[in-house]
């Protein structure tokens, strides 16, 4: 048997782009192949039409996308397919007009399906010639694009409802730039703020928004390189309006690239928020003017309290000199100097008491503040601090009792945690005179705690936030005294350990000031000792 292909016997030829076959067999091969794969495909409409317009074929994809059998629509004139305007207006037969003259046709438009249904069709109408030129039908491709119309006209009323919103938009001057810094787009906002008209300002660069000072130093090309090269560029900064004056602007620049990576423009939102800037600057100012008058208070309290040690001090050792003058080879009263230089000794101590508080200030401003963490405890801790006020405590008159029935170890350092308790004791008295005061250490959740109870005058709920700022008293009057600064200092001192200080008052009933302490690294409960009643909820003072 011979080979469609044997070299025996040459090919036939087509001119014109016709398709070459080596023997017709092999022609009707092919022929019957390209039917079967027209008729498979079912994504597009294939059919034919002959000179006059009827259908010749029809393929499943056309079954499936025009909902006609072949039976139905074959000897139809393919005009049925065209919405009634068009076939009104004589459409189908202009179509072929065109396919005559310029060869094909492409288009899309709406047709119409055996339900009368419409959908969005790109048509290819391609006109077919013999090989002498003579018009022998036309091809045609239909494919459904529906859902890709939707989807298009989707998009667009999208984008035409985003184009609306940004043009309404009041509050925001929300505009485009070209790649050189040209405005493109202006919308209300813009024209609000800025008080230009779109035809004024399309065109012009953005550069006149600016400052003077700000264009003479390149800010505004600056801008758009940091845009460029970071992708956005943001400020808060003075803007000028088309008379002249200045707001102040919070300014958003972004870089708008397409697919390729190719630098478009930039998009740029601008919002007037002069009126947060004045409030800002207002409160500012009021906060400096609020800082004044506490440094003045506190310069004068200061004054007052460091003067307070000093005049007695130097009354006595006035006192002591007098003594020794008036007697030089007599023998001095050893009592009375021995009670002069200890009542002087105190107030030394108090005004050393005065200036260290101060110092600790300082260098908590400065973070300079360091802890010398060892091994201690609690509970003996709190104990050395009530006996050794005990004389000022009998002095109020205030009964100090303390709650440690065990130790309570934990790594602190033991000077500073000397100073919390002594400073919370010392508030407890000077507020608390006269009445009870208790102080209790326990273990509670894993956290070391000492409170403080007093009954005494209280603190008003609206200033108990305030109690740990510096320079803040409890009380203003200046006969309880104090700098304002120990709960300052204590806070800095327990937090640094890790801890928190808390304060619980009620107005004339007295105040509990509580501390919880972290046992700090390397320190763990010892083993066998009894769960504190209590662990796990929160510390009762």
């Amino acid at each position: 048997m011979r080979s469609p292909l044997d070299d025996s016997q040459p090919p036939s030829s087509a001119s014109g782009g016709d398709i070459a076959y080596a023997t017709p067999s092999a022609a009707r091969d092919m022929g019957a192949q390209l039917r079967l794969f027209i008729d498979s495909v079912k994504d597009y409409a294939i059919l034919t039409l002959d000179p006059a317009g009827s259908i010749v074929s029809w393929n499943t994809g056309a079954e499936r996308i025009k909902g006609y059998r072949s039976e139905e629509i074959l000897g139809q004139h393919f005009s049925r397919f065209y919405p009634p305007e068009d076939i009104t207006q004589g459409k189908p037969q202009q179509d072929l007009d065109t396919v005559n003259r310029e060869g094909r046709l492409e288009e899309e438009g709406w047709r119409v399906r055996k339900d009368h249904s419409l959908f969005w069709a790109n048509v290819v109408i391609t006109a077919m010639r013999d090989t002498q030129g003579q018009l022998v039908g036309y091809g045609q491709v239909t494919r459904d694009f529906t859902e890709r119309k939707l989807a298009q006209e989707q998009l667009l009323q999208s984008e035409e409802r985003f184009r609306l919103l940004v043009e309404h938009i009041q509050d925001y001057a929300i505009y485009m730039l070209d790649p050189d810094g040209r405005v493109s787009t202006w919308n209300a906002g813009a024209e609000r703020f800025k008080q230009y008209k779109a035809e004024e300002i399309i065109g012009q660069h953005f550069s006149r928004f600016f400052p003077p000072e700000d264009v003479a130093r390149g800010k505004p090309w600056y801008a758009l390189q940091v845009a460029t090269r970071e992708g956005h560029f943001e400020e808060e900064a003075w803007r000028v309006r088309k008379d002249g004056s200045l707001f102040w602007a919070s300014v958003v620049i972004t870089a708008l690239h397409d697919p390729s990576g190719k630098l478009r423009g930039f998009a740029k939102v601008t919002r007037d928020i002069t009126q947060r800037k004045q409030h800002q600057e207002r409160r500012e100012l009021e906060m400096l003017r609020d800082a004044v008058r506490a440094r003045d208070e506190f310069l004068s309290v200061a004054s007052h309290e460091l003067k307070t040690p000093l005049t007695p001090l130097q009354l006595k050792l006035t006192a002591l000199l007098r003594t020794v003058e008036n007697h030089p080879s007599a023998t001095l009263p050893v009592e009375r100097i021995a009670r002069d230089l200890e009542v002087a000794r105190r107030q030394v101590r108090k005004l050393s008491d005065l200036i260290e508080d101060l110092l600790d200030v300082s260098r908590i401003s400065m973070g300079q503040l360091r802890l010398d963490r060892a091994p201690m405890d609690l509970a003996s801790l709190a104990r050395d601090v009530v006996t050794r006020y005990a004389p000022q405590s009998a002095q109020v008159g205030c009964t100090v009792t303390l709650e440690a029935a065990t130790p309570i170890m934990g790594r602190w350092d033991r000077a500073r945690v000397d100073q919390v308790i002594t400073n919370l004791l010392t508030n407890a008295l000077k507020y608390g005179a006269g009445k009870p005061i208790h102080l209790r250490v326990r273990m509670d959740a894993g956290l070391a705690v000492l409170s403080v109870k007093d009954e005494g005058i209280g603190i008003p709920l609206e200033d108990q936030a305030r109690v740990f700022e510096r320079f803040v008293r409890a009380v203003s009057e200046r006969n309880y005294g104090g700098l304002g600064l120990g709960l300052f200092i204590t806070q800095q001192i327990i937090e640094a350990h890790g801890g928190i200080v808390q304060v619980r008052s009620t107005l004339g009933e007295g105040s509990t000031f509580t501390v919880m302490l972290p046992p700090g690294p390397d320190v763990t409960p010892e083993p066998g000792a009894p769960p504190e009643p209590g662990a796990g909820a929160p510390p009762e003072p």
